[in-house]
């Protein structure tokens, strides 16, 4: 947690000088602040009101209405006060000047922490996609094997249906040659028909 801007009782004297320098409204005093910060610290509107409000109550400002805005001025009783403790700002400025370092190294802190979890969480999502990219490589190149593995084996069955058919044929065509019946129009239908049969399967191959 970054510790506390102002120490305890040095706001309300911070006002008062920034007062003195002109008169504000509650929005100009958090604009001068967050201005005196660079930025890094703009005090909430439920810090500044209540200490103004004091400051009030002590005589210390007064405030006036200027249209809808709410114009704080300090007094001659905050004046006053402000000279007695005049000493005390160059104390003030120079704790300051530490609290924006702090608020600056804890903000640098909280940048870096952000960008080594942003880190993390990019690295992260490289190792889950790569694993997702493995994983579906390796679903790919198990079903690539299954397909060889399934083409491989129509292969091994085609080769044993064409030697079935090949010895049936052979013994049906020996048995008829001893009766004289086998001439060159059996030859030339086998042919034309073996023929059809392989551009008939070679078609099938051809729609995958």
């Amino acid at each position: 947690m970054t510790p506390p801007v102002f120490a305890h009782g040095n706001l309300r004297l911070y006002l008062l000088a920034l007062l003195e320098e002109r008169p504000r409204h509650g929005y100009e005093l958090i604009q001068a602040l967050s201005d005196q910060f660079g930025g890094t610290y703009s005090p909430s509107a439920g810090t500044i009101y209540p200490r103004l409000s004091k400051l009030e109550e002590e005589g210390l400002v007064t405030k006036s209405t200027d249209g809808r805005k709410t114009v704080y001025e300090i007094t001659d009783a905050g004046r006053a006060e402000l000279d007695a403790r005049r000493h005390e700002l160059d104390a003030i400025e120079d704790d300051l000047t530490d609290s924006v370092r702090r608020l600056a190294d804890g903000v640098r802190a909280e940048v870096n922490d952000a960008m080594r979890s942003l880190r993390a969480e990019l690295a992260s999502a490289a190792r889950e996609a790569k694993r997702q990219a493995t994983s579906a490589t390796a679903t790919a190149a198990s079903a690539a094997n299954t397909a060889h593995i399934d083409s491989a084996r129509a292969v091994h069955e085609a080769d044993l249906v064409l030697n079935e058919f090949r010895q049936q044929l052979r013994t049906d065509l020996r048995t008829h040659a001893h009766r004289g019946l086998v001439n060159a129009e059996s030859v030339t239908l086998l042919k034309t028909r073996l023929a059809e049969v392989r551009a008939d399967v070679i078609a099938t191959l051809g729609q995958r």
